[in-house]
């Protein structure tokens, strides 16, 4: 319950971790969590040591940052990152569990190293990150974890079977951790963005027919943009989600609606 006089949005003295920090979709997590306040861990693969533009964003916002390379396809690397948080940052409030991979092939020649290495990083890592810090959350009483899911979440998708796989398996895992602790204080939802110019959208928007066929798909009419995102991501985090569990939120220009 958010305290009589508080902003609803207001995330002053709140520590958030976001995971996928470095560019596009996380990288305007983090800002927009900064400029509602909170301080932002990040963590990243292919984080730099120093001078990364998701500090300088973070700390234009007068918040501090503090970053953690991961691979988040080894689980060692994964399990330890929870207790390094314990003991460097303390009470971890948001977790952003953001961080994703894709590779593109047919169904029929998918490779097993492939298809591991999707699952990997993009649904046991979100969960044992999720898991993990999310006892912290249930012993305090509260806490707010956030997956990024996808359009993938709701449809088949093609040539990414992996991913769509994995994307599925974060609707069922959000709604099913809500389900044990929404009761507890801990609000956990999703987010799915719809076609967003990220890195991991390039194949598609290279390619004419693919491209075409999206735009004419988006009531809004242009592909979405990483900072589209942010308005959501703050809401998730906020006082003013607290009644919201379980919910996987679509940002997508009207995409799902067509």
């Amino acid at each position: 319950m958010a305290e009589a006089g508080r902003d609803l949005f207001d995330l002053t003295g709140r520590v958030a971790v976001v995971t996928g920090c470095r560019r596009g979709i996380g990288l305007a997590m983090a800002r927009a969590l900064a400029c509602a306040g909170a301080d932002i861990v990040g963590v990243s693969a292919t984080l730099e040591d120093s001078g990364s533009e998701v500090a300088r964003l973070v700390e234009e916002c007068g918040r501090t940052f503090r970053g953690y390379r991961v691979d988040l396809a080894d689980r060692a690397d994964v399990r330890a990152l929870a207790g390094r948080l314990e003991s460097d940052v303390g009470a971890v409030d948001i977790l952003v569990n953001n961080a994703g991979t894709i590779r593109r092939a047919p169904a029929a020649t998918y490779t097993d190293t492939d298809w591991d290495h999707v699952l990997e990083v993009n649904l046991t890592a979100q969960f044992l990150l999720a898991r993990d810090i999310g006892r912290g959350m249930l012993a305090r009483g509260r806490g707010k974890i956030i997956f990024t899911a996808s359009m993938l979440s709701f449809q088949g998708g093609i040539n990414i079977p992996a991913y769509t796989a994995a994307k599925s398996g974060l609707a069922g895992v959000t709604k099913a951790l809500a389900n044990e602790w929404a009761s507890r204080g801990v609000n956990v939802n999703a987010i799915a963005p719809g076609y967003i110019v990220t890195d991991n959208t390039r194949a598609l928007r290279d390619d004419p027919d693919r491209n075409a066929g999206i735009l004419a798909r988006i009531p809004a009419g242009r592909w979405g943009r990483p900072d589209d995102i942010a308005g959501a991501v703050v809401f998730l985090a906020s006082a003013a989600s607290d009644y919201v569990h379980g919910t996987i939120l679509p940002v997508d220009g009207g995409w799902l609606g067509r």
